[in-house]
């Protein structure tokens, strides 16, 4: 059961609304040369593999979404039967030698991608790989079975991380089954919305930020919070808001935004959040850019009912810049808002097909992994959606990661996500090709290989 929510309306559990401290701007970030961490944090992690082919949702093709093939090096080759003829000079005519052959080991190993062995796993293992399982960052132990069950993700909560937090999600790792790896993520965005700050140091609102720092500082900032998120075994922050609001306001059940935003001037935004997202990456955490297609100038936050953006020729000439200037900069994941696009959808963002596949994938050419934002939110059940029906319509609409709250339900509720996916597949209403696909994003955002 959902907490109560604080004294500005957001609802504490909500990946999109969190805790909200009010930082007077002077979050303490240590100057100096920044000692990034260098290497992604994972477990069991391979050495990378090509970009995981997109299907449409309205594709009935059963095909394996296709990926680049894993095998690297020659072949071996068998050495040549001695011979007893002398060999024959240069350019003297003869039989041509015969090739060297591969033995079978080699060619197993050249024929093998990450596609064809996702092909292999079952429905029930492909969708668990989909969801990001809520978790208590003082607790995260609870969510072992899931893990175990081959669960993507763990989307850590709270508002204070225990000083064990690495060694507990260490041990948590132990669980993931094979070389899958794991994502876990939280929200350190700065200012009010900060999980684990008591770990890695806070950071000003992204507002303040904007106004008061250059790109550089931005940058080393995040990196250092980066470098101590990755040192915690945290190698994902749902984190820069790229959305563009001017409003110089904590936000609340009004404004999603406010100083949440870098700025309303898009090209600062752009800008702003091009630099927090390389600071992240520089210290081995993906970032994750949100809200798509921008919450800028909404009036009604998601997480308490229908919400909408700003109609869609203003979304597409403001709303869009710092999205593209960030896909453009190599950003490598995406979260959809659950608002809906007047003049481009009339259903939550990150259930449309025509926001996430026609425009984020198709027109902006983003070829990354795609979350969702909690799909426990108002404006989903308003829409007509449970949560594991959302889910279903998340990944038909082409996205990769599913979310939603934590509550005395997780584990049934992650259970009834992947039992109504396993059901969309055998049902036609969602074609393997894209859970392939989707699962396939979840492993190339980790960088996981699993030929090696």
């Amino acid at each position: 059961m959902s907490q109560s929510s604080t004294s500005t309306g957001l609802s504490p559990r909500s990946p999109r609304s969190r805790r909200l401290r009010t930082v007077a701007g002077r979050a303490a970030v240590s100057g100096g040369a920044l000692t990034a961490c260098a290497a992604l944090v994972l477990t069991g992690c391979g050495t990378g593999s090509s970009p995981a082919q997109h299907v449409s949702a309205d594709s009935r093709s059963s095909a394996p979404a296709a990926a680049g093939s894993a095998g690297t090096g020659s072949p071996s080759a068998s050495a040549p039967s001695p011979s007893s003829t002398p060999a024959k000079p240069s350019g003297t005519a003869g039989a041509p030698a015969a090739a060297p052959s591969a033995s079978p080991s080699a060619r197993s190993a050249a024929s093998c991608s990450t596609a064809s062995q996702l092909a292999g796993w079952s429905d029930r293992r492909l969708a668990m790989q989909t969801i990001a399982v809520p978790a208590d960052e003082n607790d995260v132990g609870s969510v072992a079975p899931e893990v175990a069950a081959g669960a993507g993700g763990v989307l850590l909560f709270g508002s204070s991380a225990p000083s064990g937090l690495g060694a507990d999600l260490t041990a948590l790792k132990s669980h993931v089954p094979g070389r899958t790896g794991l994502l876990v993520m939280t929200d350190e965005e700065g200012g009010g919305i900060q999980r684990m700050d008591n770990l890695v140091g806070s950071l000003p609102w992204p507002g303040w930020m904007g106004a008061h720092w250059t790109t550089d500082q931005i940058r080393q900032a995040a990196a250092q919070v980066g470098a101590k998120m990755a040192a915690a075994q945290v190698n994902m922050d749902l984190a820069p808001v790229a959305d563009v609001d001017g409003a110089t306001t904590v936000p609340g059940h009004g404004n999603p935004d406010g100083l949440r935003s870098f700025s309303g001037d898009p090209a600062v935004a752009a800008r702003d959040t091009v630099a927090f997202m390389d600071g992240l990456r520089s210290a081995g955490v993906i970032p994750v850019l949100k809200h798509f297609p921008g919450l800028g100038g909404t009036s009604v936050n998601s997480d308490f009912g229908p919400a909408k953006t700003v109609p869609w020729a203003a979304e597409s000439r403001t709303g869009l810049t710092p999205f593209n200037a960030a896909i453009a900069a190599g950003a490598p994941a995406v979260m959809a808002a659950n608002d809906t696009v007047p003049g481009l959808t009339t259903l939550p963002a990150g259930l449309s097909p025509t926001a996430i596949t026609t425009v984020l994938r198709g027109q902006l050419g983003f070829h990354g992994l795609v979350l969702t934002d909690s799909l426990s939110a108002g404006a989903v059940s308003a829409a007509g959606y449970s949560i594991p029906q959302a889910a279903v319509q998340a990944l038909r609409a082409g996205a990769d990661m599913v979310m939603f709250d934590l509550s005395s339900k997780t584990q049934a509720q992650t259970s009834a996500i992947a039992t109504a996916v396993v059901g969309a597949v055998a049902s036609g209403q969602l074609p393997r090709s894209r859970l392939l696909s989707a699962a396939a994003a979840v492993l190339a955002s980790r960088q996981v290989d699993l030929c090696h």
